[in-house]
């Protein structure tokens, strides 16, 4: 994990260096890999950091952009350390594997700037101690996210990043498996969940495919061209992840105050208005029609009384 850290302390901003240079120093530093390995991780680095590869001739040369700012190389700070660290914790399933994969051995110093044995350092101190004072809290009966098969993450997220067709076998909540070629567009983590946004090959709609229901997923080397009128955010607020079709509709419910009053702070939408009604608030809101949302509304219980759209709860 450290091997690409040490690689990029030796990276020269003011002239190229070599691959054999690197790994002669690296050989002289203890490290035991050969030639291509060093090769291999540089090419991986220059990929996802501002490292510039002159590959006119042979050997080629690294060194860091002119305006590459990057990380604090050799050793990070704690307010660095303390942003990797929640990096690491809330991003991993929303960073392209091999992002994941190069910036290991930041994560891996961060952790280790952070450790216990660094408490002498007051600062150090209270950067991990930041971890322990913030959480991210479901505002659901929290669950363990369902297991994603060794592999599918990583082609799936390879595929997305390149924009490269991808070949995915999937068992569907019936058990029915399909094998397919899909165009991936987008990942999406609800809840505990991963889902990916694609279009199966000779269609032109999207569909949203559970990680933890593909069996298996092979990112193949055949581009595509990113369909121009699909847009994760319209895809998402078009309900399509909460199992709707985008149709808005004017939603009023009755609502008793003690349960309802958080609707007031947090609105259903923009347009949101309220009164009282015989003790209870009358909230009329734009809303997307969606599962999801009857599910919400049922959890109320008694509590809460569609009075608009009629039949949106079947009773």
């Amino acid at each position: 994990m450290h091997f690409a850290l040490e690689l990029l302390k030796r990276i020269p901003r003011q002239r190229k260096i070599s691959a054999a240079e690197l790994h002669q120093q690296m050989t002289e530093a203890g490290w035991q890999r050969d030639l291509r390995t060093v090769q291999r991780q540089l090419d991986e680095l220059s990929q996802n950091f501002e490292i510039d590869r002159d590959d006119r001739t042979r050997p080629y040369g690294y060194q860091w952009k002119d305006q590459a700012k990057g990380l604090s190389v050799p050793g990070l700070n704690e307010r660095e350390s303390l942003m990797l660290a929640l990096a690491e914790q809330h991003l991993r399933n929303l960073l392209p594997a091999e992002v994941m994969k190069s910036m290991s051995p930041f994560f891996a110093q961060a952790r280790t700037r952070l450790a216990p044995h660094n408490d002498g350092h007051a600062q150090t101190r209270a950067a991990r101690d930041w971890m322990k004072k913030v959480r991210v809290v479901s505002t659901t009966q929290p669950l363990l996210p369902p297991a994603i098969k060794p592999g599918v993450f990583d082609a799936v997220s390879s595929a997305l990043y390149a924009n490269c067709w991808l070949e995915v076998e999937y068992q569907n909540s019936s058990n029915r498996r399909v094998t397919a070629s899909v165009m991936p567009l987008g990942l999406a983590q609800q809840g505990p969940r991963m889902y990916l946004v694609c279009r199966f090959k000779g269609y032109d709609n999207e569909r949203s495919l559970a990680l933890h229901r593909v069996i298996s997923a092979s990112a193949t080397t055949l581009e595509f061209e990113r369909p121009k009128e699909f847009d994760l955010q319209k895809f998402d607020d078009d309900g399509r992840f909460g199992f709707g079709d985008g149709t808005k509709i004017r939603l009023v419910i009755r609502v008793g105050k003690a349960a309802g009053l958080h609707l007031l702070e947090s609105p259903l939408s923009a347009d949101q208005v309220h009164r009282e009604v015989a003790g209870d608030y009358e909230i009329s809101a734009t809303v997307t029609r969606t599962e999801q949302l009857k599910w919400w509304l049922r959890g109320f219980g008694d509590e809460l009384r569609v009075v608009s759209p009629r039949g949106l709860l079947g009773r």
